[in-house]
């Protein structure tokens, strides 16, 4: 057989690993240093759970997982016989892989209310899957990195989102323009178009806007039911106005809006983030984007999804608030927000763009490499001694040729070697080596020990 992998699905190795953690690193600092705490939940979850969260496309795109046993002794026969996969799928399927990190967290929520202290702030980061077309930047299992604040409405935590994504990005090194709606204000416009029966298609209509245009999201909303003149007047509405900048944009909206109550009061809370957010110095600009709708159907208030500047790429991260999600599983009024990191494609960009730094967190730091039998029994008790203090290293296993060791040393990219021979057991003084610029220098191993302990420090 073949050995293969399942399409949209990727192995890493020890390098990808090395980098990868790196960024997950540097995601988890920061979310800690905002005062968020770590959260794991299952892979897998009850259908149940999973199901009508993310509205008509996302249902379509659940990884479904048969029952265990004889799936079909329970069958619905009638289904079965009418080839009716949606009604099927209820009788051989209890269970699925979780589509994103936030329906899970809501359930977790629910379920840990009384043992929760509120506003809880919890990060997460894990793999979720989705039965999408696999292209750049987009898989079919993926880790999202995630961080959500439960139990406040307060807009605070808006601005404090927007500035979290700013964080992370000036440390990675990758500019980025982070924008923000909110869903009021398109419920608003739904309203002053007479198609607020059509809010769901209109928004999942605009969400498609940057993949087929305005003319492909005007096909798109006529097939969903809504009319040509609505429909060309919501594009008119979302269109960008040429030179504007946030505050006319939202006054300009203000206007549009006049008679809309809900649409009003999302553009209220839209000024209110960014008076927010004026107070604090930002590396990356927070723009107000009347077409990013985000076509998931439990956002009720403000909205984020970011993008590389100088990239072509996908998002990058999206959120925002959801004010009844708890409420799906019975738990009333409890306001949530919170944003995710696309890890997948922030690597990809990283690597694309050489953000990585060379030398790695949790990379081997030095090869210990013997010449004979007696240099490598020294070799091995220096190994722990050195390891005892701090540093990555390790032994070749066999006191073979210079020239082999030192080929292996080259596959794994270490920076440093230490040669040990009778002459350097003699002496105290063992030859290091630095294997990208050649040089040779004499060391103890009380130096290589307080070198490892000002890496540490």
């Amino acid at each position: 057989m073949k050995p293969s992998l399942p399409k949209g699905t990727r192995d890493f190795g020890p390098q990808q690993m090395l980098r990868r953690n790196y960024l997950f690193g540097i995601l988890r600092g920061a979310f800690e240093r905002y005062g968020f705490q770590p959260l794991e939940t299952p892979a897998m979850e009850n259908l149940s759970t999973l199901t009508g969260k993310y509205g008509e496309e996302g249902d379509k795109l659940l990884f479904k997982i048969l029952n265990n046993g004889d799936y079909l002794a329970k069958a619905d026969r009638e289904a079965l016989q009418a080839l009716d996969s949606r009604k099927l799928t209820s009788s051989i399927s209890k269970r699925g892989l979780r589509y994103d990190l936030t329906v899970p967290f809501a359930r977790y929520v629910v379920m840990h209310r009384h043992e929760l202290a509120f506003p809880f702030k919890r990060y997460q980061i894990q793999a979720v899957w989705r039965a999408d077309r696999p292209q750049r930047g987009r898989y079919q299992e993926f880790y999202q990195c995630d961080a959500d604040v439960v139990g406040s409405g307060s807009l605070m935590y808006e601005a404090e989102l927007a500035g979290l994504y700013d964080y992370v990005f000036a440390q990675i090194g990758l500019p980025v323009q982070i924008r923000i709606n909110n869903r009021k204000l398109l419920y608003g416009l739904a309203e002053a178009c007479g198609i607020t029966d059509r809010f769901t298609e209109m928004t999942v209509a605009i969400d498609k806007l940057d993949k087929i245009g305005p003319e492909g999201v005007q096909k798109e909303m006529e097939a969903r039911g809504i009319s040509a003149e609505a429909a060309a007047r919501v594009l008119s509405s979302i269109a960008p106005a040429e030179h504007s900048g946030t505050q006319a944009q939202l006054a300009r909206w203000k206007q549009l809006l006049s008679k809309s109550e809900t649409g009003l009061k999302g553009l209220a809370e839209l000024e209110e983030v960014f008076g927010y957010t004026a107070r604090t110095r930002m590396s990356n600009e927070l723009v107000f984007d009347p077409t990013l709708a985000r076509g998931l159907s439990y956002y009720t208030g403000c909205i984020f999804e970011v993008n590389a500047i100088d990239a072509n790429m996908g998002s990058l991260g999206g959120g925002g608030r959801y004010d009844d999600l708890t409420g799906l599983f019975g738990l009333k009024d409890v306001s949530g927000v919170g944003i995710s990191f696309g890890a997948e494609r922030i690597y990809d960009l990283m690597e694309e763009k050489g953000l990585f730094p060379e030398n790695l967190p949790g990379q081997l730091q030095l090869l210990l490499i013997a010449l004979d039998e007696d240099s490598h029994k020294h070799a091995f008790k220096m190994l722990q001694d050195l390891r005892g203090s701090g540093l990555a290293c390790d032994l070749y296993p066999e006191p073979v040729k210079l020239k082999k060791q030192m080929k292996y040393a080259n596959a794994l990219k270490v920076p440093k070697v230490l040669i040990i021979g009778s002459e350097e057991i003699k002496t105290g003084l063992y030859v290091l080596k630095d294997m990208s610029s050649g040089e040779q220098q004499k060391c103890s191993i009380e130096n290589l020990m307080e070198l490892s302990s000002k890496k540490q420090g």
